[in-house]
């Protein structure tokens, strides 16, 4: 019985929630009467000084008014696509045989024309730049789409600089991002979903995939991670990028951000998903794993045999990145057998004015190198890199011979700091910056054991990691033969003929087999 008591509450409270929502769509439907309508809209735009509107009417016979914002709107286009064709006497807006509206769409000339029978639609349309028309007696609206705004154009990007490959870059326009992504795939399998999302900002974001090749269960998951999202404002796709990650708490990104057309493209052909946001130059790439951030996008330009060895570069100055500084502090502290003898003189005849521990004067020494690097990057341009080369040399060589550090310190400090340079991703290099500080502690307390434990436990949430239900340290950890052609070494693209099997099992094969080039037969 109770069961059947709360069962007809609950019927009861959801037909009060439905009459609800009835009423109010009713009092936000359009009326037929223009002055009631617009008595709305300006009080809902009150102390709006932007907000504009021409009262006109057509044939001499029906009251309209055009409601639009300036700034968001093309004024030439208004006036020549819309308001001269109805101000003009046209009979064919009265004729019979069809609705005013209907004739009213007919005559205007802009390409993109849609109807809205609430307020709260008239609303929404004025605020993302459209012009509305208002006609007395008609109890619809039409949304003309002349939107113009002053935009950046397209420039090279300045985070991925290539020297073979397209110099364009995403702008802070969606459309103008979603065409470049159109020129490079003329293909109907490439996939552009829309959906707003921020309650006062109502950010346009964009989900691109192809279709046939991308897992349906990762879309269906990037779709429902993004619904979820209730906030009052997106200014950038970085705020999405912290509400859809599955590990928050990593200092290791789990969304790719790069603003190169052709990096996105190569991502959605092996079966990835792209998220585009407006308003910003940088779009986001899911699912991601570790190597993908070791990898730039000119080292499918390069030949492979020199992309190759540039990668294995990258991964020695990885680890070079993390942990030169707490190697040097473990030696010169626990380890001073490990030093040819002439180098541990040198070093001994250095520290010997030094009066702080090792763990002490390279914490100095990196914050200072930290602070730098940041002056650097907050203070104008021409200025920045002046400021951050010369104070890094001004710094350390007074501080030698200031009696404060020593000079191997200094030379440790400043090859981490090129190290940390040598990473494609921004994102990878401030995880590595973040982790050498816990490394250099446990060296300072255990020596090479402390290094040892250090890199234990990042490999075990390394391996723990998911990005969107992918593993991490794929195609490592599950190991697969055939995803190792593009890890540390870059296969040449001959060898390269099947996608990630992480992505990209669907549709595996790119390309034919047996593509190799072949030297030609030689008669003697």
């Amino acid at each position: 019985m109770k069961k059947i008591r709360r069962l007809k509450g609950f019927i009861s409270t959801s037909q009060k929630n439905k009459q609800e929502q009835s009423k109010d769509q009713e009092r936000d439907a359009l009326t037929g009467v223009l002055q009631d309508n617009f008595q709305w809209l300006k009080t809902k735009f009150d102390r709006s000084s932007d907000f504009s509107y021409r009262e006109f009417e057509i044939n001499s016979t029906h009251k309209a008014i055009i409601l639009f914002l300036d700034g968001l709107v093309d004024m030439e286009l208004v006036e020549s696509n819309i308001l001269t064709p109805l101000l003009a006497n046209n009979k064919y807006v009265l004729q019979q045989s069809m609705p005013l509206i209907e004739g009213i769409e007919k005559v205007i000339c802009s390409a993109t024309v849609n109807k809205g029978k609430t307020l709260q639609e008239v609303v929404e349309h004025v605020l993302s730049g459209d012009t509305v028309l208002l006609v007395d007696g008609v109890n619809q609206s039409l949304f003309i789409s002349e939107k113009s705004w002053e935009q950046r154009a397209v420039e090279e990007p300045a985070t991925e600089a290539v020297i073979y490959g397209p110099r364009e870059g995403f702008t802070e326009n969606i459309r103008t991002n979603t065409s470049m992504i159109r020129r490079r795939l003329k293909t109907s399998q490439l996939k552009i979903e829309s959906m707003k999302i921020g309650k006062l900002s109502q950010t346009e974001v964009v989900i691109t995939y192809l279709d046939g090749i991308a897992e349906h269960s990762v879309v269906e998951e990037v779709r429902s991670r993004l619904k979820r999202i209730n906030i009052d404002a997106i200014e950038d796709s970085g705020y999405i990028v912290e509400l859809i990650e599955d590990n928050p708490y990593s200092v290791f990104p789990q969304v790719l951000q790069t603003e190169r057309p052709d990096r996105v493209v190569g991502n959605l052909l092996e079966g990835k998903i792209g998220i585009m946001v407006n308003n910003t130059p940088f779009v986001l790439i899911v699912p991601l794993t570790f190597y993908q951030l070791m990898n730039a996008t000119g080292d499918y330009y390069e030949r492979f045999i020199l992309s190759s060895a540039i990668r294995c570069l990258r991964y020695l100055f990885l680890l070079i990145a993390l942990l030169f500084p707490s190697i040097y502090i473990a030696v010169t502290t626990f380890h001073q057998e490990l030093l040819p003898t002439s180098l541990l003189f040198s070093v001994a005849s250095a520290r010997e004015t030094v009066p702080f521990p090792a763990i002490v004067a390279a914490l100095l020494m990196e914050i200072s190198f930290e602070a730098l690097r940041e002056a650097g990057i907050r203070l104008p341009r021409p200025i920045g890199s002046a400021v951050s080369i010369v104070g890094a040399l001004v710094i350390g060589q007074a501080a030698v011979q200031a009696g404060i550090i020593g000079a191997p310190l200094v030379i440790v400090v400043s090859i981490t700091g090129i190290a940390s340079f040598m990473f494609p991703s921004y994102s990878l290099t401030g995880a590595i910056r973040l982790l050498r500080f816990p490394m250099m502690i446990l060296a300072s307390i255990l020596g090479m054991y402390g290094i040892l434990v250090g890199i234990f436990f990042i490999l075990i949430h390394l391996v723990r990691l998911r990005s969107f239900g992918v593993p991490y340290l794929s195609p490592i950890s599950p190991f697969s033969l055939s995803g190792l052609k593009d890890i540390f070494i870059r296969a040449p693209w001959w060898a390269m003929i099947e996608r990630p099997g992480d992505t990209g099992k669907r549709n595996p094969n790119r390309m034919r087999k047996f593509l190799r080039p072949r030297p030609p037969n030689r008669k003697n």
